[in-house]
C-alpha cells in the first residue's frame, strides 16, 4: 500500500513558482487560498492529489526552475507588489512569474537572484547557513582602524550585536565587507551606530556567484557551473522547516 507524501500547504505553494513560502503564509492568512475548495489555515499538509487555488484559481507548476541573477539599479524596490513604484518584477518585466530571494534595499545597487522555485529560498536565506554575502561600500569619512576592527568585530544594533564577519579597507572612502548574516539594513546600521554615513553600497558576491561585469539593470542566467557549485553547497545546508526540529 502506498503512503501518501505530504508536505507542508506553504511550501507546495512556493514549489509550483508562485510565490516564496513567506508571501504563501500571507496568501493563507488573508483566507485567498482553499484546498479542495474550503479555505484553510496556516499548517495545514497537502499532498499531490489535492487542488491547491490562491483566488480561486488553480496553481500548478508549468514551467521549468528558473534561476537568474540580477544586477539591481539605486531606486528600485525588492518587492513582488506590482503596484508599488519601481518594483522589480515589473522592471524586468520576465515573461515567467518569478520573485526576488532576499532583498536589497531600496538605496542599494548589486547582485540578486531571481527565481521561481520557493523551495531554493530559505537555504539560502537562513543565516545559521552562514552563506556569504559580499559588498563594497563606500562612507562619508575617512576610515580607521578603529572603524575596521568594531566593524569585524561585531556592532550592537537592533537589539543583538552582529557577527564577525571579514571587512577591508580598499581605499580612505571604501572597504569590502563578508556577511553571513542578514539582518535589516545591516550595514548601514552598523556604519552609522560608528558614526559613518553610507553614501554607496554594492552587493558583488552571493556564495559563490559573482556580480562581474554584468551592466547595471540587466539579468542573466545561471552558468551550469554556477548552478552546480551553488547546489552542491547548498547540500549541507538546514531549511528553515527543518531547523525547527533540531
Amino acid at each position: 500500500m502506498s503512503v501518501k507524501q505530504e508536505k507542508r500547504l506553504n511550501k507546495a505553494i512556493s514549489e509550483t513558482g508562485y510565490c516564496s513560502r513567506r508571501a504563501a503564509d500571507k496568501l493563507i492568512e488573508e483566507g485567498r487560498v482553499k484546498v479542495n475548495g474550503d479555505a484553510v489555515g496556516l499548517g495545514v499538509k497537502v499532498s499531490a492529489e489535492d487542488k491547491i487555488t490562491v483566488d480561486n484559481v488553480l496553481i500548478t507548476k508549468e514551467v521549468e526552475d528558473v534561476y537568474l541573477l540580477f544586477n539591481k539599479p539605486i531606486g528600485i524596490v525588492c518587492t513582488t507588489d506590482i503596484t508599488k513604484k519601481q518594483n522589480i518584477i515589473s522592471y524586468i518585466n520576465y515573461p515567467e512569474r518569478i520573485f526576488p530571494i532576499g532583498r536589497l534595499d531600496k538605496p542599494s545597487e548589486g547582485l540578486i537572484f531571481m527565481t521561481n522555485n520557493g523551495d531554493i529560498v530559505n537555504k539560502i536565506l537562513r543565516a545559521g547557513n552562514r552563506h556569504e554575502k559580499e559588498y563594497v561600500v563606500r562612507v562619508n569619512k575617512k576610515i580607521t582602524q578603529t572603524f575596521l576592527s568594531k566593524m569585524s568585530n561585531g556592532v550592537p544594533i537592533l537589539d543583538t550585536v552582529t557577527q564577525k564577519c571579514k571587512v577591508t579597507r580598499i581605499d580612505n572612502y571604501t572597504f569590502n565587507i563578508v556577511l553571513t548574516q542578514g539582518l535589516n539594513r545591516q550595514i548601514r546600521r552598523m556604519c552609522n551606530y560608528l558614526g559613518y554615513e553610507v553614501q554607496k553600497l554594492k552587493r558583488i558576491r552571493i556564495m559563490n556567484i559573482r556580480l562581474g561585469t554584468l551592466k547595471v539593470g540587466a539579468y542573466r542566467a545561471f552558468t551550469n557551473q554556477e548552478f552546480q557549485e551553488l547546489t552542491y553547497q547548498l547540500k549541507q545546508s538546514v531549511k528553515t522547516e527543518d531547523a525547527s526540529s533540531i
